[in-house]
């Protein structure tokens, strides 16, 4: 490492790389993969705290019972879900663009830091049954710091490898964070089984070690890029591109039906079926784990087959399986019930991979555009590699927000009918939306057989 030339002399200390260039095989090959390797499981283990931090309200919910004095109502609880949801979608866009102004190793020990707020807060709520409900709501809502932490940390990990290798290690980046909310569901079962319903202050005690542990990992073992830099503008800017809008809505799709129902997957077994705590987070944990572990084989079979041509397929089937899911809630069927939701947590998981892999291609594509219209090559891609990072936790943010609309599509079903059938008729007609977008922009032969015009080049990359 050598000291960076520039304006910012804080760039210049041991944690700060200035030579970084993954797509140069022999420096990929020799000192490239080792160093992003060893940041990619810091930053798995830092993202999947903030996953299960962001998340840990899904679980205490199934302790507000009569029992331990709670008299919320399940349209409390889901609008309780909706609002954690929400501040940790919208705190996506801030985290992403903390990264090119800060640095990847410094924000990181940032955010991770922030994250002892929410959870000392959710040791003292839980106790307190009395606690007003919009202040149980405003304070529980500082959970939402975790769901800020995956775009920070995509938006990172991004930097760190070449093209071929993007979808297999943000797949891993982001399968190992999603995890984390099967891994505070498995924390949430343990503590009533070993314990009580009434031991719901055991689950935040839990994090805060960890939380802990992850600071010192991340201080040793990160770095920043000094070639990542603020482009607030450019990525602003390419907000205003078709694409942009087309992967946030393809995003809201997977990771929003993702995540939402992760959050309310023990809620709904809970209110739906009138199931026990401990039963509703013994089968509520499955949801989440499987669709955490397939994200990685996402990425991976978007590497070979083409990120569109899974993402639709994805879609078919999720549209089919909120069908089933429609006929086992009015059938009352709790097994088919469980069965399709571990299809539809399958799917969730292999779409989030899938759709985060067409993100960097769209933008590699933009790069040989660029190139092939005379820009200087080493600045296309440069420039093309800060938006696509910066692009990838901007989706993300977006896409959060689709499980604020599943928490609140459940809210109002149940309201308003008592079950949440029409929630799920709703998601499966959205659902083949996307599939049909997908297909007509990503892989809908075009009529006129033209030769590599940009906005073919564009939306052939993802084939």
């Amino acid at each position: 490492m050598t000291p960076e030339t520039g304006r910012r002399a804080s760039r210049t200390s041991k944690s700060w790389i200035s030579h970084w260039d993954p797509e140069d095989e022999t420096f990929w090959n020799g000192e490239g993969r080792p160093v992003a390797r060893r940041n990619l499981w810091a930053s798995i283990a830092s993202e999947h705290i903030g996953f299960s931090v962001w998340s840990i309200w899904s679980v205490l919910v199934l302790f507000m019972i009569p029992e331990n004095g709670f008299s919320a109502t399940p349209e409390q609880k889901f609008l309780l879900l909706s609002v954690v949801t929400f501040v940790g979608a919208v705190l996506r866009v801030p985290y992403t663009l903390a990264v090119p102004a800060f640095g990847g190793r410094n924000w990181t020990l940032v955010s991770t830091a922030l994250l002892l707020l929410p959870t000392i807060a959710a040791f003292f709520l839980i106790q307190n049954p009395d606690t007003p409900f919009w202040l149980l709501v405003v304070l529980a809502a500082t959970a939402g710091l975790g769901g800020g932490n995956f775009s920070s940390s995509m938006a990172n990990i991004n930097a760190y490898f070449p093209e071929k290798e993007k979808g297999w290690a943000l797949g891993l980046n982001a399968g190992g964070g999603n995890i984390g909310v099967a891994t505070v569901q498995l924390v949430g079962l343990g503590v009533i089984a070993l314990f009580a319903t009434s031991a719901g202050y055991l689950v935040p005690l839990f994090y805060l070690p960890l939380i802990l542990l992850a600071l010192v990992w991340s201080w040793r073992s990160m770095n920043n890029l000094t070639q990542v830099r603020s482009d607030v503008r450019g990525q602003m800017a390419a907000t205003g591109d078709r694409h942009f809008w087309i992967m946030s809505l393809l995003y809201i799709g997977t990771f929003g039906s993702f995540i939402g129902t992760g959050f309310a997957f023990g809620l709904l077994l809970q209110a739906q079926f009138g199931l026990a705590p401990v039963q509703a987070a013994g089968i509520a944990v499955l949801g989440p784990i499987i669709g955490s572990l397939i994200r990685p084989v996402g990425g991976r079979l978007a590497d070979s087959l083409g990120g569109a041509r899974v993402t639709l397929w994805v879609f078919c089937a999720m549209a089919l399986c909120a069908g089933v899911l429609v006929l086992a809630v009015q059938a009352s069927q709790l097994a088919l019930f469980i069965g399709a939701f571990a299809v539809m947590f399958t799917l969730t998981g292999l779409g989030n991979g899938s759709t985060y892999k067409m993100i960097p291609s769209i933008y590699a594509a933009k790069a040989e555009d660029a190139i092939a219209a005379g820009e200087p090559r080493e600045e296309a891609l440069a420039r093309t590699k800060r938006i696509s990072s910066s692009m990838l936790g901007l989706i993300g943010a977006v896409g959060a927000l689709g499980g604020v609309g599943i928490n609140v599509g459940f809210r109002e079903s149940f309201a308003a009918f008592g079950t949440t059938a029409h929630a799920f008729a709703a998601f499966g007609l959205f659902y083949l939306i996307c599939a049909t977008v997908t297909w007509g922009v990503y892989l809908r032969r075009p009529r006129i057989d033209a030769v590599a015009a940009p906005s073919t080049a564009v939306e052939t990359a993802n084939r």
